[in-house]
């Protein structure tokens, strides 16, 4: 599980089959201390987030498919939102 902030939403006009209804996420994913790390990724939306909330995000095949419930191209998934209240970020990096 990687924590992200959402940076952006995707249109598509043409999607894959098993995308129709999805709603396609850019987010970053990002250290305890919120700084970037790596690259965008793209991301199924399972839990209806919004640009610049920080989210869970699952970026494993095998894990996306059963969070879906159903195999299909997809990597990565968003499964929660982070509030900002009396959260520490630093405690999901300790495990």
């Amino acid at each position: 599980m990687k924590v992200c902030r959402v940076v952006g939403e995707v249109v598509a006009t043409i999607k894959h089959p098993y995308l129709n209804g999805s709603k396609l996420l850019i987010v970053q994913p990002v250290t305890a201390e919120e700084q970037p790390v790596g690259k965008p990724l793209l991301a199924v939306d399972s839990v209806d987030v919004g640009p610049g909330e920080r989210i869970l995000l699952v970026d494993e095949g095998g894990a996306a498919a059963l969070v879906l419930g159903q195999e299909g191209p997809v990597r990565s998934v968003i499964v929660g939102r982070l509030d900002e209240d009396g959260f520490n970020m630093g405690s999901l990096w300790e495990q």
